[in-house]
C-alpha cells in the first residue's frame, strides 16, 4: 500500500481525498500551512482542519519553506501537490503571493527530490483548466482557433462573446482536450501551468511518474462559504441564505464544466493507482457545460429563496467566457467515468449548505469586488 504526502491536505479538495484514502487503508500525511482564508481565524474551529485531525499523520508547514520537506518525505512514496493559492480574481491584484505559493512552493519540492535521497516514485500535481484561457473554439472562416483573451473594449458595450484571432467574428465553444493550446489569462493560470510543467519536466529527467491533472470547477459539500474566491456555487448560496440579491456576471449565459469534489477524489486516486509511467496531463471535469445562470436559479430553488437574481452586465478581467472538457484521456488512461451529473450533485451541495452556520453580518466577497474594482480589474 502506497504512503502519500497530500501538500494542502486540509482544504477543500486535500481533506476529501484525504478520508477516502485513509478510509481505503493508505497511509496518509498531510502538509498546510491552515491558511486563513481558508481556515479562518482560528483554525480549531475550522470544519476541514477538524475532519482530518487525528486521521492522518499532520504537519503544521508552509511549502516554501525550505527545510520542511526532509520532514514531510520521509517514507513517502507519493506525493499529490495540492498546496496552492486559488483564485482568478485574487490572482490579478495579488501577484507576489500567488507566484511565491504556486511557482516556488513546486519549485521547493522538486529541488528536494532532486538533490537528496527519498522514495518518491509518483506526483500528482493539481492544476487547472485555466491554463488554456478561453479554450478551444471553431470559426466558421478559420476552423479550430484559440482566441485571445476577450477585449473590454466591447465588454464595456456588453459584447462578450469570444472573437476569432484572424478575423474577430464570433466563434462557437468546443470541448476543450489536453492538446488545446496553453496560453492562460490570469496569473493564476500562468502559476498552474508553470507548476505542471516544473513537475513533469523534473520527474521525467529523474524518471519519477507524474501526472498533471487539470482540474476543472469543483465544488461539493465542504467548500469554504466565507472564502470569496471559492466559486460561484459558495457566493450565490451565502447570498441566498442570506436573503440578499444575487448579481450575475455579464449575461448570465457563460458557462463552466462543474465537476463534483467525489469525481474528483476518485479521479485522483485513479491517477495514484495507474501502473501507467508516464508523464500525462489530464481533464479532470464532467464533459459538460451549464451555464452561470443556470447554477443561480437552480440554488434558489433549491433554498426556496424569494432573493431576486440580476443580470448586472458586470466583468472581470480575467475571466474566460464558456468552459467545457474533453474527457476522453480520463476515460482512457485512468479508466475514470464522472458518476454525479450536475443536477445530483447541486442537490447535494445544497442539502449541505442548510445545515451550516452562515454569517450574515460577513460579506468578504462584496469586499473582495471593492478590491478589483479600486484596482481596475473589475467593470
Amino acid at each position: 500500500m502506497r504512503r502519500i504526502l497530500i501538500t494542502g491536505g486540509a482544504g477543500f479538495i486535500g481533506s476529501h481525498l484525504s478520508l477516502k484514502l485513509v478510509s481505503e487503508g493508505y497511509f496518509v500525511r498531510i502538509l498546510d500551512n491552515l491558511s486563513k482564508q481558508i481556515h479562518g481565524e482560528n483554525p480549531e474551529k475550522s470544519i476541514l482542519y477538524h475532519s482530518i485531525k487525528g486521521k492522518t499523520d499532520f504537519i503544521y508547514g508552509d511549502v516554501r519553506e525550505k527545510d520542511v520537506w526532509s520532514k514531510v518525505l520521509e517514507g513517502i512514496d507519493t506525493v499529490v501537490h495540492l498546496a496552492a493559492e486559488t483564485g482568478t480574481g485574487q490572482s490579478m491584484y495579488e501577484i507576489q503571493k500567488y507566484t511565491d505559493v504556486n511557482i516556488n512552493g513546486t519549485a521547493g519540492l522538486l529541488d528536494y527530490i532532486t538533490n537528496q535521497k527519498h522514495d518518491i516514485k509518483k506526483i500528482i500535481v493539481a492544476s487547472s483548466r485555466a491554463i488554456y484561457g478561453e479554450g478551444k473554439y471553431r470559426c466558421k472562416n478559420h476552423g479550430v482557433v484559440y482566441p485571445l483573451a476577450r477585449k473590454p473594449v466591447d465588454m464595456d458595450k456588453g459584447d462578450f462573446e469570444v472573437k476569432c484571432p484572424v478575423c474577430n467574428m464570433n466563434v462557437s465553444v468546443l470541448p476543450t482536450d489536453e492538446d488545446s493550446k496553453v496560453h492562460p489569462t490570469s496569473v493564476y493560470g500562468i502559476t498552474k501551468q508553470t507548476q505542471e510543467e516544473l513537475t513533469l519536466t523534473c520527474c521525467k529527467a529523474l524518471d519519477i511518474s507524474a501526472i498533471s491533472l487539470r482540474y476543472q470547477n469543483v465544488y461539493g459539500p465542504g467548500q469554504s462559504l466565507k472564502n470569496p474566491y471559492t466559486g460561484i456555487l459558495s457566493i450565490f448560496s451565502t447570498c441566498l441564505i442570506n436573503g440578499r440579491d444575487v448579481n450575475i456576471f455579464e449575461d448570465g449565459t457563460e458557462s463552466r464544466d462543474f465537476v463534483y469534489i467525489d469525481d474528483v477524489v476518485n479521479a485522483t486516486i485513479a491517477g495514484i493507482e495507474t501502473d501507467l509511467h508516464n508523464w500525462l496531463h489530464i481533464n479532470v471535469g464532467t464533459g459538460i457545460a451549464t451555464n452561470v445562470m443556470t447554477v443561480a436559479n437552480s440554488l434558489k430553488t433549491l433554498y426556496n429563496s424569494e432573493s431576486k437574481i440580476n443580470i448586472s452586465g458586470n466583468y472581470r478581467i480575467g475571466d474566460i467566457r464558456y468552459n467545457y472538457a474533453d474527457i476522453t484521456l480520463l476515460k482512457d488512461k485512468l479508466q475514470y467515468h464522472p458518476a454525479i451529473p450536475f443536477e445530483e450533485g447541486i442537490k447535494k451541495f445544497a442539502s449541505w449548505v442548510k445545515m451550516q452556520d452562515i454569517d450574515a453580518s460577513v460579506d468578504s466577497y462584496e469586499r473582495s469586488l471593492a478590491e478589483m474594482k479600486a484596482k481596475g480589474l473589475y467593470k
